[in-house]
Formats: structure tokens, sequence, C-alpha cells
């Protein structure tokens, strides 16, 4: 796997909240930038599988009481 540069300008401000967010964590800005965007990256596409899943269990008005939705407990 191999990595790539990424360079972006961002206002002060928020790099200074950045910083602090990431002294917090004990990890520099690149490396609680980089682990915000994985994060993120995650939560999409696990919402996408369970949406897909939703689609292809279908979604009728009249749910079995006892049965669980797959989306139970991530919205």
């Amino acid at each position: 796997m191999g990595t790539s540069v990424l360079s972006l300008r961002i206002d002060h401000d928020l790099l200074e909240r950045l910083r602090h967010h990431a002294a917090k964590s004990g990890m520099s800005v690149q490396d609680y930038v980089v682990r915000t965007l994985i994060r993120n990256d995650f939560d999409q596409r696990f919402q996408a599988a369970v949406e897909e899943t939703e689609r292809f269990y279908g979604s009728s008005g009249s749910e079995d009481e006892d049965q669980v939705r797959p989306s139970a407990g991530i919205r």
C-alpha cells in the first residue's frame, strides 16, 4: 500500500483547535487528522452497508416485533 501527499490550507483558528485536540490525544496534528478521516470513512462505509442490507431484505411497513432491524441502534 502506497502513500500520497495531501497539502491543504486551513484557517489559523482551526489549526489551533486541531493542535489542541491532537495534544489531548498525545498525537501529532497529522496523525490526528488522518485518524479522524479514517474513522469518518469507516462510518460512511458501514452506514452504506447497513442501507444495502436493508434494501436487500426489504423494509416492510409491518415488521415482526421479534425481528431486529439491521440498523438497530446506529442512527
